[in-house]
């Protein structure tokens, strides 16, 4: 059984939340405040470690139109830079996260976004 740590990629902070496969539903963590990519990769490490997490699932920002654009190449590189972790690493369209988010009444939107991009995931992925 895998168990994902979802990251929503912001330019100012980054929202987080963890899952596994036989539950479907996820929890959201906390968000972290954006300090550079080296800090950033480091505290997503960490928390990694205490989630116990087997694989990353970071929300990659498409266009309304499904294309990527600026902010998704800015994800991808951030993504790249996730490898240093050793841990696998899905993207997955986080189009709507934040406003599905909003519309739940999550506290802290961010974390609420990563919770909403990992159960869509996890739910595609039982429909596969």
């Amino acid at each position: 059984m895998r168990r994902y740590l979802a990251v929503d990629v912001g330019d100012r902070r980054i929202g987080l939340a963890v899952g596994d496969e036989q539950g479907g539903i996820a929890r959201a963590l906390r968000t972290l405040r954006r300090r550079g990519v080296e800090a950033d990769v480091a505290a997503i490490g960490d928390i990694a470690r205490q989630e116990e997490v087997s694989a990353l699932l970071i929300g990659l920002p498409l266009t309304l139109r499904g294309d990527e654009g600026p902010q998704a190449a800015r994800v991808r590189r951030f993504a790249d830079a996730c490898a240093s972790l050793g841990l696998p690493t899905l993207m997955y369209d986080e189009r709507f996260t934040t406003s599905e988010a909003i519309l739940r009444g999550a506290k802290d939107v961010d974390a609420g976004a990563a919770s909403v991009l990992l159960e869509d995931f996890l739910r595609a992925r039982r429909r596969a």
